[in-house]
């Protein structure tokens, strides 16, 4: 790792509006060290050029660092531990649960944490709807993640009233924005361009408001 290296980093996140600590750029950057030495024989990611794993990997996942919200946050189907463990290192006041049913995922992102020293972070080999968490999470993320529908229902179980779902996209999706469920109420969409990555690439947030029926007014009485 060269202090270039890490100062690009930091740069290139200033344009995300996140601000990394050397340290936290460090970190990032080991990260993806771990990441390639498991590839090698565990094949968690297509993704294997440098630069493109900086971009792909690390920068996309910060790109909804500023719109987390409460202190529990969950990854679903985390994958290697994207967007969740760049977000973990950038956060550490805040606690994430990173869920994935593919076991050698899991035990990456278990490796990573222990090897990074995350201890804000908790790696669940699990699938969504079989989850039975203590208490609601705050915000929930998920990252090429089936639909935006099929993206409610598995968030379902892990949502209370007001809880934020966080749904990274490509192109504006506006036909799964239209069959969105009733119960989930569309809070925005954001475009974002994240450095070095060529693909489009937008931030949908919805919130949880069990109970809101479909053609209801957000808000209304």
């Amino acid at each position: 790792m060269q202090a270039a290296d890490v100062t690009d980093l930091r740069e290139r996140a200033l344009r995300l509006d996140v601000k990394l600590t050397p340290e936290a750029a460090e970190r990032l950057l080991r990260l993806l060290d771990e990441l390639a030495q498991w590839n090698r024989t565990y094949n968690l990611t297509s993704i294997t050029d440098p630069q493109a794993m900086i971009a792909g990997h690390l920068l996309d996942s910060l790109a909804a660092s500023t719109e987390l919200a409460g202190e529990r946050i969950a990854d679903l189907g985390t994958g290697a531990g994207f967007p969740g463990l760049p977000l973990a290192i950038v956060h550490p006041e805040r606690q994430f649960t990173l869920i994935d049913s593919t076991a050698k995922k899991v035990r990456f992102v278990a490796h990573a944490a222990r090897a990074l020293g995350l201890n804000n972070v908790k790696a669940v080999h699990a699938r969504a709807e079989e989850l039975q968490p203590d208490s609601p999470f705050d915000t929930i993320l998920a990252r090429a993640v089936a639909s935006l529908a099929g993206l409610a229902t598995l968030a379902r179980p892990i949502a209370g009233p007001g809880t934020l779902l966080l749904a990274y996209k490509g192109q504006r999706p506006d036909e799964e924005i239209a069959a969105l469920p009733a119960d989930w109420e569309l809070i925005g969409v954001r475009a974002v361009l994240v450095p070095g990555l060529k693909a489009a690439r937008c931030l949908v947030s919805m919130k949880y408001r069990p109970g809101m029926r479909s053609g209801a007014i957000p808000g209304a009485q």
